[in-house]
């Protein structure tokens, strides 16, 4: 193998765990995740280690179809740039499935105006430069939404621990111990590890 082929295979390697960050589905699973484990009860429980071993598990398994479908058209590839371009083709089909139209559009636009007016015209919504940021932004903003909607039940909960221990008197005592034990009573009974994370994945289907 040619030292140039060699130096473009390891850079091409070193850029994969980027691109299963932002290309993949680990972003929504991540942020989500957080927030509920912040919403549970802090920063001990899942631990944060868990977290994003559960995100980069789902992204993964969410990821399969599209990557086995890469590595049948990349596998024989000789040359770095002739895998790249035979990968792009999958990748950027999972990104434009699910990547809205605002998003896109938006930008694309973004991207027109960063280049020369004569090289405006050549940029279109397909291209990986446009999906890729329009892909993780709508990553984001679905992940909050639906943090947000998982923080409201343990939220009331919190509130309501907080005004019986400030009716009884007990202001030494911290709300967030007490409703712990509550909030992963609701989380089991609802059998919520399983309705979130089949919820996400359910989301790419």
């Amino acid at each position: 193998m040619k030292p140039a082929d060699l130096a473009a295979w390891t850079a091409l390697l070193v850029a994969l765990p980027f691109a299963v960050v932002v290309l993949t589905s680990f972003v929504k699973f991540a942020v989500v995740l957080a927030i509920l484990r912040r919403a549970l009860g802090g920063s001990a429980i899942p631990p944060a280690s868990v977290t994003a071993a559960l995100a980069l598990l789902f992204a993964l398994f969410v990821a399969a179809p599209v990557g086995e479908r890469v590595w049948s058209q990349a596998a024989s590839a000789t040359a770095p740039a002739d895998a790249m371009a035979r990968a792009r083709g999958p990748v950027r089909d999972f990104l434009a499935q699910h990547t809205p139209a605002r998003e896109r559009q938006s930008f694309l636009e973004l991207q027109r105006q960063l280049r020369a007016p004569a090289e405006r015209a050549a940029v279109s919504d397909e291209d990986l430069v446009v999906l890729a940021p329009a892909f993780v932004a709508a990553e984001l903003k679905a992940a909050f939404q639906v943090g947000f909607l998982l923080f409201l039940p343990f939220l009331v909960i919190e509130l309501v621990i907080a005004t019986v221990l400030l009716s009884l008197g007990m202001n030494t005592l911290a709300p967030e111990a007490v409703s712990l034990p509550f909030k992963l009573l609701l989380f089991v009974l609802a059998d919520g590890w399983h309705l979130i994370l089949r919820g996400l994945v359910l989301h790419y289907t």
